[in-house]
C-alpha cells in the first residue's frame, strides 16, 4: 500500500510543522487573547502566512492550517461575528496555499479539525449528533485547499471518531491525533487507552494516528503502543507547557497559565523526537511551544541520520 506521505519522507521519517497559535503570540506580544490565531486572520493575514513560511524554510514537508481557534463560538465570544467564519476557513486554507506556493516547496497541507468546545476537556466534548455536523461544515469550507484532514488534540475516543467521520466525507486522507495526560503515561485525557480510542475508529479509513499537545514523554511511553495500533503512519508532535490544570480554559484562564518548560530548547525537544522514531515513529513535529527552530533542529538530524 502506498500512504500518503511516502514522498515527504526524510529517512523514512516525515517532519510535520510547530505550533501556529503559540508562535504568533510570541511574534506579535499579543498577551493571553482568547481570540489570538483567529485574529491574526482579521488584523494582518500576512503574519499567519510567514509563519508557514518559516516552518517550511526550517524544513516541514506538512504545515497545518491556521483553524484551530476558528470556531463560530469562539467568534461570537470575540465580538458577535459568527458570520465570518465560511470567510475566516477559507482565507486560512488560502494562506497555507500561498506560502507553499511562495516557497516553492513540495508540502502537505493539513486541514486542522479542532476540540470544539475546549481543548483537554473531554466532559465537554458533546454528543455526536451535536458535534460532527460541525465538523462536517469545517471539512466543506477547508477541503478545497489541504491534502489531509489532521483530527487533533482529541481528548476522548468520541471526539476523535466524530472529527474522522465528518472528516472521510471529503475523500481525503485523515489522521487522528489525541491528546494524552501529562503525568508520564499513555491515556487519553478522558482515561481511556489509545487502543480503545483506535476500536473506536473501526470503520473509518484512518490512515495516521498521533499523539500531540502533551508532553513529550507521554509521547514516549505511548509511541509503541500508537505504533502497534495499526494504521499506515504513526507519529507524534508534543507541547512544552509547564502543565495544564484540570478544568484549564483559554477564556478564563488564559494561554499564559499554562506556563512554559524550562530549557525546552530544540535540543531538548529534538532529543524525544529521537526517540519517537527510535520506536517507529514515521509523522513528527510540534504543538505549542515548538517553533521554527526546534523542527530546523529536527530537521538537522534527520538528514543526518538519512
Amino acid at each position: 500500500m502506498v500512504g500518503t506521505l511516502d514522498r515527504y519522507l526524510t529517512g523514512g521519517v516525515a517532519l510535520l510543522d510547530g505550533g501556529m497559535g503559540q508562535e504568533l503570540r510570541k511574534r506579535r506580544n499579543d498577551g493571553d487573547k482568547a481570540f489570538w490565531g483567529t485574529g491574526v486572520l482579521l488584523e494582518c493575514p500576512a503574519e499567519v502566512r510567514q509563519v508557514h513560511l518559516d516552518y517550511i524554510r526550517a524544513g516541514a514537508r506538512i504545515i497545518t492550517t491556521n483553524t484551530y481557534t476558528v470556531l463560530r463560538s469562539r467568534l461570537d465570544q470575540s465580538g458577535s461575528i459568527s458570520h465570518r467564519f465560511p470567510e475566516l476557513m477559507k482565507l486560512a486554507g488560502q494562506l497555507a496555499v500561498e506560502a507553499r506556493d511562495e516557497a516553492a516547496t513540495d508540502v502537505l497541507i493539513a486541514g486542522s479539525l479542532p476540540p470544539l468546545n475546549g481543548s483537554y476537556r473531554p466532559e465537554l466534548v458533546g454528543p455526536f449528533e451535536e458535534i460532527e455536523p460541525i465538523y462536517r461544515e469545517h471539512v466543506e469550507l477547508l477541503a478545497p485547499y489541504v491534502d489531509v484532514f489532521l483530527c487533533e488534540t482529541m481528548s476522548s475516543a468520541a471526539e476523535g471518531y466524530a472529527a474522522a467521520h465528518a472528516a472521510q466525507a471529503a475523500g481525503k486522507p485523515v489522521w487522528v491525533a489525541w491528546t494524552l495526560k501529562d503525568e508520564g503515561s499513555s491515556l487519553l485525557r478522558s482515561g481511556e487507552t489509545l487502543t480503545e480510542a483506535w476500536a473506536a475508529l473501526d470503520g473509518l479509513a484512518v490512515e495516521a494516528v498521533l499523539a500531540n499537545c502533551c508532553w513529550p514523554e507521554s509521547i514516549s511511553v505511548g509511541m509503541k503502543e500508537l505504533v502497534g495500533l495499526g494504521a499506515h503512519y504513526a507519529g507524534g508532535y508534543g507541547n512544552g507547557f509547564s502543565a495544564i490544570p484540570a478544568g484549564w480554559t483559554v477564556l478564563d484562564e488564559g494561554v499564559s497559565a499554562l506556563g512554559q518548560r524550562r530549557g525546552f530548547a530544540p535540543i531538548t525537544y529534538a532529543a524525544h523526537v529521537e526517540k519517537w522514531i527510535a520506536d517507529g515513529a514515521k509523522i513528527v513535529g510540534g504543538c505549542c511551544e515548538v517553533g521554527p527552530n526546534h523542527i530546523a533542529e529536527i530537521d538537522r538530524r534527520l538528514k543526518v541520520a538519512a
